[in-house]
């Protein structure tokens, strides 16, 4: 009888370095086996520092989470350009709508994003990807592809919508969206990417839609689930609109359980690296 192939899943922890306690909880997860990736943050004010953390968990794939939304940037020229803001990223509506009028150049976004991935070059960096995905920006696209490629950085997320109920109007705007930026730069891609899950749960993974979602892959083919494990802090953490998005502590639990791994075993899922 033949042995049908696995599935490859990739679990890659988002925001390693916004806080410390978010970092505490992603090496939790990584030390006992439950992750394979995390994307660093690179303007964490504590950079150095947690990154010297990551020495102390092995298997764990690191890449560079691409930051133009949250905290003060690592170049001159972006602090200049966010004046209005006392120098730091704002939202990412805004800085968005930055971006696509010009006010912030592509030049400009290349020298912030180089700076970022160069804080993290002492790490062996196997992908990037952006916080609240805004390298799918189909003007963003290609300077990460062209990032990756003057790095030496094998792979990058093409983040791709998710159809699955509930969704209110905002995550339908969001979808529609997202679903048009994939389909244009997916035609600049010249090798596969991982087909990338998580995006209908960002902040708040559960055991049913791990389920739901389980069901639908297809043996042989490589996923990348995006999570958001970490501990909790309130000293560290006190922003109400980051809690009213996250579960960190919720998703620790849930990654580690064993009823997660009951659903690796049934659905033929072998936990994987970007190279497996």
């Amino acid at each position: 009888m033949k042995h049908r192939e696995p599935i490859h899943l990739i679990i890659n922890a988002d925001d390693y370095g916004y806080y410390p306690c978010i970092s505490q909880g992603i090496l939790e997860a990584a030390t006992s086996g439950a992750l394979t990736a995390t994307g660093i943050l690179a303007n964490s004010p504590d950079l150095k520092t947690q990154l010297e953390w990551l020495d102390t968990v092995k298997d764990l794939e690191v890449g560079v989470h691409l930051n133009l939304t949250f905290r003060q940037p690592l170049t001159a020229i972006m602090t200049e350009k966010l004046a209005r803001w006392q120098g730091s990223f704002p939202s990412a509506y805004a800085m968005s709508g930055m971006v696509l009028t010009g006010k912030i150049s592509i030049n400009d976004v290349r020298l912030e994003w180089s700076a970022q991935i160069e804080a993290c070059q002492g790490k062996k960096l196997q992908f990037l990807n952006s916080h609240e995905h805004i390298h799918m920006l189909p003007v963003l696209f290609p300077l990460m592809l062209e990032l990756a490629n003057k790095y030496d950085i094998p792979h990058i997320r093409l983040t791709q919508a998710e159809w699955l109920a509930p969704f209110g109007i905002s995550a339908l705007v969001r979808n529609t969206l997202l679903q048009a930026m994939q389909t244009f730069n997916k035609t600049k891609l010249k090798s596969k990417t991982p087909v990338f899950l998580g995006l209908s749960r960002s902040g708040k993974l559960d055991y049913p839609y791990l389920e739901t979602i389980f069901s639908t892959l297809i043996p042989g083919n490589t996923y990348e689930l995006m999570c958001h494990p970490g501990r909790f802090d309130p000293n560290e953490i006190s922003d109400p609109k980051l809690l009213s998005y996250h579960d960190w502590e919720g998703e620790l639990v849930l990654l580690q359980s064993q009823q997660v791994y009951k659903l690796y075993e049934k659905f033929g899922i072998r936990l994987s690296h970007y190279q497996h």
